[in-house]
């Protein structure tokens, strides 16, 4: 399987958003596919459950799948996936997520979004990184660009290393103006390539993805 997984430092860092400029970079030399294989937090419409995040990474895709296919396991409830699945009483093993995460092609590039952080829980007894070590991909690593994200991308970057993950890139996203110089400061402690996102450098973004992804 071809493909990144995208973790962040915890959540509400900008993942999704980073992952869905990821895809968007990543279609000009691949079919690449989405999937978050269990999503918390979903909106309840009339029609059922709507995964966000899956929605804005799968719509970032130039053929889009059907959401099932890119979410299989959805909740309603703000909750982690762990403790929303507990309260329905699903039970959702690793093997079910390595599942969920496939490509329907073995030819698409595929880029799987998880939940949280590295050791965010993501089902009973299993952490995001559990699943990324099945399943076995470079891994992209989002850190909210402000005051403590040297603290929060080294204890991410220490946690990848441990479990021998292949990072791509950490990615700081700005998401507001600052004069931080956090890059400049991570670096000085990883060999891992530091990129830094922000809504006024799209374009370099996309072509340092399309550098670095092969």
């Amino acid at each position: 399987m071809k493909g990144l997984f995208v973790s962040g430092s915890g959540t509400d860092v900008g993942k999704t958003f980073v992952g869905a400029h990821i895809i968007k970079a990543l279609n000009a030399k691949h079919n690449v596919v989405a999937r978050k294989p269990i999503e918390s937090d979903c909106l309840k419409t009339a029609d059922g459950l709507t995964p966000k995040d899956s929605k804005l990474l799968n719509d970032a895709c130039l053929n889009p799948e059907p959401i099932e296919t890119v979410c299989r396991f959805q909740f309603e409830a703000c909750v982690s996936g762990e403790k929303a699945s507990a309260e329905q009483g699903r039970v959702i093993t690793l093997n079910d997520l390595v599942d969920a995460s496939q490509p329907v092609r073995a030819s698409d590039f595929v880029v799987i979004e998880g939940a949280g952080g590295l050791y965010s829980p993501i089902a009973e007894q299993l952490l995001n990184a559990d699943l990324a070590s099945a399943l076995g991909l470079p891994v992209v690593i989002v850190v909210k660009d402000e005051l403590g994200a040297i603290n929060q991308a080294l204890l991410s970057l220490r946690a990848a290393k441990e479990h021998n993950f292949d990072v791509t890139m950490l990615v700081l996203n700005q998401m507001n103006d600052n004069d931080l110089d956090n890059a400049q400061a991570i670096r000085r402690y990883t060999e891992a390539k530091v990129v830094v996102f922000n809504k006024d450098n799209q374009g370099d973004f996309a072509k340092v993805v399309l550098d670095l992804v092969k």
